[in-house]
């Protein structure tokens, strides 16, 4: 073989490889698009700081024993695994991937403590490749089909509710004024509450991110779940009702004064507000058996198929659970602990 040959072999050997390695590069960089109805995970869920998020038969989940770092298990707590560091919140998963919130991870908790960056993320349902989407501090976040809509809180302390496709396109601002809760996202509707001139139900169509008035009543934290529409009534001492969205009719639940709730399947669970007899507790979606949880004030209720988790008010732990539709049983959440303690070894 002469010089030429093997000059003209070596430069062709030298561009297939340039070739396959770009080819592998896109093939690695492409995320394939959702169903449009995707739902990163349930809104009462995400309304308590989404830190559990059921999908696909996995719960993942940011570990209070861990300095919120995100974890995955079995829904019956079986098989936990560590996926990453950092403080995480807003779980959303769909697809391949998955998507947080992470803040700065400086402080300390009950099992250690790691630096990390702040920002929303994506990364591979095992944790891997992770990679940031906007480098912000967000209030709220929902995955709705193919974009992560998120309210977007700026260093002078300003909510716009922004929006961003999946593959890290099409970064958009949907409303630079407005406080829009995006987390209760069902067939391409946003429904949230006004906040400022009015406590109105909205729905914000996510074809074409307009927004228009549902019910003019006077609520918060709206949770869309078979033709009903559950949320605190801001105007009488914010008792949980309901309202139907097909005969235009209000339900009371309960006159007790809460500060949050989560729906899951056939039970409410709220936490009650009294000076003199706080405690969590549950409920059919009717407001019929209502029963008595946990005594006490506590924060953060997010249910799986399995388990309801919670935890003290400016706690971070214990973190406790009882069975979502079984029998109360107040227990606290030892194999999230053991987990934790497993990573220090």
């Amino acid at each position: 073989m002469t010089s030429k040959q093997k000059n003209i072999l070596a430069i062709s050997v030298t561009s297939v490889i340039i070739i396959v390695l770009f080819v592998l590069a896109l093939i690695s960089s492409y995320i394939p698009l959702n169903d449009e109805n995707t739902v990163g995970n349930t809104p009462g869920n995400l309304n308590n700081n989404g830190y559990f998020c059921e999908y696909d038969g996995r719960v993942y989940f940011a570990n209070a024993y861990d300095n919120y770092s995100l974890y995955s298990m079995n829904p019956d707590e079986t098989d936990i695994k560590k996926l990453h560091d950092g403080s995480s919140s807003h779980i959303c998963a769909g697809g391949d991937y998955l998507y947080y919130a992470m803040a700065n991870a400086g402080g300390g908790s009950d099992l250690g403590s790691v630096r990390g960056s702040y920002g929303i993320y994506r990364s591979k349902l095992n944790g891997k490749s992770a990679t940031g989407m906007d480098r912000c501090h967000i209030v709220s976040m929902q995955l709705c089909g193919n974009y992560l809509y998120y309210e977007k809180l700026d260093a002078k302390s300003s909510i716009s509710l922004e929006k961003i496709k999946i593959n890290k396109k099409d970064k958009q601002t949907v409303n630079p004024d407005a406080i829009i809760n995006p987390s209760c996202y069902v067939d391409g509707i946003i429904y949230y509450n006004g906040t400022d001139e009015d406590h109105y139900l909205y729905a914000l169509n996510t074809a074409n991110d307009t927004s228009s008035v549902v019910w003019q009543g006077n609520i918060w934290n709206p949770i869309y779940q078979n033709g009903y529409v559950y949320y605190m009534d801001v105007e009488n001492n914010y008792r949980l009702c309901r309202y139907s969205m097909n005969s235009d009719v209000v339900e009371i639940l309960t006159n007790d004064r809460i500060d949050m709730f989560n729906v899951y399947g056939d039970y409410i669970y709220y936490q009650v507000s009294s000076k003199d007899a706080p405690a969590l507790k549950r409920m059919f979606t009717d407001g019929s058996s209502q029963e008595l949880v946990r005594e006490g004030v506590y924060q953060n209720i997010n249910i799986t198929s399995e388990y309801v988790y919670f935890n003290g008010f400016k706690e971070a732990a214990p973190v406790y659970k009882t069975s979502t539709f079984g029998p109360v049983n107040v227990t606290t959440f030892d194999a999230g602990m053991q987990a934790a303690l497993a990573e220090l070894d």
